[in-house]
């Protein structure tokens, strides 16, 4: 449940909500059974929390009607269940059951596999495939938490560390390059809610109609 929740959120907000949260619902039948609306305010804070809330309660009672309410262990049955994607599902299987069947790939992932050399690719399955093939299968689950830790600490998307990086006589990225290409992460975000920014301010012709995302 705090791993759909950690979509667009930051881990220090998810433990915060999930302080509340798991006092409140405990087991399957707990999130199967909460209103809806007590779910959207708990969850509120983590964004998308509509979609979220729904989401942990589908989750909950298909875990009820398919799997007597446990979590079930294969990225199949996993991946079936709604707000779950291939990417929480890893999470599960290499964190709480120590069964990988792939490595989680975040943004921090992603960005250190592209530094570090170890894949040329900027889809996050294409990235999973190559760091499987370039790293054995015990330490997939463990990999991602290096990298995330690496890319927090040391390896940031604007302003890498380089110089006290432990990886620099490794890194083909180290130096100037990194810090180029932070910039052009951090200038391409930045461009992204620039544009978000400019369309806000076009106000809809009277008459129009919408379209709805997902």
């Amino acid at each position: 449940m705090a791993t759909i929740l950690s979509a667009q959120c930051t881990d220090v907000r998810v433990n915060q909500v999930t302080r509340k949260l798991f006092v409140r619902c405990t087991r399957a039948e707990d999130y199967a059974a909460i209103p809806l609306s007590e779910l959207e305010a708990i969850v509120q804070s983590t964004g998308f929390f509509r979609a979220k809330a729904k989401n942990l309660k589908g989750c909950a009672e298909a875990l009820l009607e398919r799997h007597q309410g446990e979590v079930p262990q294969s990225m199949e049955a996993l991946t079936a269940l709604p707000g779950v994607g291939r990417k929480t599902a890893n999470v599960v299987l290499g964190d709480a059951f120590g069964t990988p069947e792939g490595v989680v790939v975040d943004t921090h992932v992603q960005r250190l596999a592209a530094r570090l050399g170890f894949s040329r690719h900027s889809a996050p399955e294409k990235i999973e495939l190559d760091l499987m093939r370039f790293v054995p299968k015990p330490q997939w689950a463990v990999l991602s938490h290096w990298l995330i830790w690496h890319g927090r600490r040391r390896c940031k998307a604007v302003n890498p560390d380089c110089a006290s990086c432990e990886l620099k006589g490794l890194c083909p990225s180290a130096g100037e390059k990194a810090v180029n290409i932070g910039r052009k992460e951090g200038s391409r975000k930045r461009t992204g809610a620039a544009r978000k920014r400019t369309a806000s301010t076009h106000k809809k012709p009277a008459g129009s109609i919408s379209r709805g995302g997902a």
